[in-house]
């Protein structure tokens, strides 16, 4: 049985593991991924401040993302992270749709995230654009900054 389900604050490490062993998926060494651990920990007061959502398979979480209210109407996307023995499966793409449509629900207005440049092609097949870049601690990586205008959405 496959559902998603708001995460409880003691999942925290499970999330965490998902998160850095997805990060190394791509790529990323064992020291790059030690540099970013602050970065890429998930506490149990992100889980209680945030809203983070779980996809679970029989009783076992494999996935996850995660949101908090910005400026403007807007939401940022903080995180989206699929276990790697379950990339290529879908479950990125089911994850976007309920969060989409939980943002739609919300009546907000816009997402903006921050898109690894292995995932900007994934957020794009969403509708996401291009708005911006920042630098990162990697030379010459470029994290791309993308936005999704929900009001611009029509209701058929």
């Amino acid at each position: 049985m496959t559902e998603i389900i708001k995460a409880n604050s003691d999942e925290d490490k499970i999330l965490t593991e998902i998160t850095k062993r997805s990060k190394a998926y791509w790529g990323y060494s064992d020291k790059q991924i030690d540099e970013w651990s602050d970065l890429l920990t998930i506490t149990s007061e992100y889980i209680q401040s945030n809203e983070v959502y779980k996809l679970v398979i029989n009783q076992s979480a494999v996935a996850y993302y995660s949101y908090f209210e910005i400026e403007n109407n807007s939401v940022r996307l903080d995180n989206l992270f699929v276990s790697p023995e379950n990339i290529g499966k879908g479950f990125g793409k089911i994850l976007m749709n309920d969060f989409i449509l939980k943002i739609k629900q919300s009546k907000k207005s816009g997402i903006i995230l921050d898109a690894d440049p292995n995932a900007k092609k994934f957020y794009e097949s969403f509708g996401f654009t291009k708005i911006g870049q920042i630098e990162t601690s990697i030379k010459d990586r470029l994290l791309p900054i993308m936005e999704f205008q929900l009001d611009k959405i029509v209701d058929s």
